[in-house]
């Protein structure tokens, strides 16, 4: 018996393995991102905040204002904000600039998971020696929480758990 393949059968093949296919599944969002797309600082301080009440947004970062000359640079962050903690006390960050991490902390946001744990991982090198600048940090994804040397273990831990809730 001879069969003839012809348009019509590679058009009724062709649909059943894209019906069966899935090929317009989409993909669970990875750590850091909203909708696939890489989490902004403010979008991650947000929802950080509806677990961390103490914490209140204090600034935003730009080209013009930031004092690292990061933001947007290659490999640095795309999106940062500056926030207080007022489990800080007033007297711990007398003279301290407004944005300063002692004052709450931060959230820099990346473009991807990889410069995000290389950011923690310099800042780690730098403060490592030093105390006065020591900061608890939190990559979760493309996200780094950088928190308060004042804040005890059990506060910080808060910001831990909320950085391990921006999906």
């Amino acid at each position: 018996m001879h069969r003839t393949f012809t348009t019509t059968s590679a058009v009724a093949l062709l649909l059943s393995l894209t019906a069966c296919g899935g090929g317009n599944a989409q993909k669970p969002a990875s750590p850091g991102t909203l909708a696939g797309k890489p989490l902004t600082a403010h979008a991650a301080f947000q929802k950080m905040s509806t677990t961390v009440p103490t914490a209140n947004l204090t600034g935003t970062v730009t080209a013009e204002n930031d004092p690292n000359h990061l933001l947007g640079r290659p490999h640095e962050y795309t999106s940062k904000v500056t926030f207080s903690d007022s489990w800080v006390s007033a007297v711990q960050v007398t003279g301290a600039d407004p944005g300063d991490i002692g004052r709450g902390g931060a959230i820099e946001a990346f473009a991807n998971p990889t410069d995000a744990k290389a950011r923690a991982a310099y800042i780690h090198g730098v403060t490592k020696s030093l105390p006065a600048l020591a900061e608890y940090d939190y990559v979760h994804g493309s996200v780094l929480v950088r928190v308060s040397h004042y804040l005890t273990p059990k506060q910080a831990a808060q910001y831990e758990s909320a950085a391990a809730t921006l999906d």
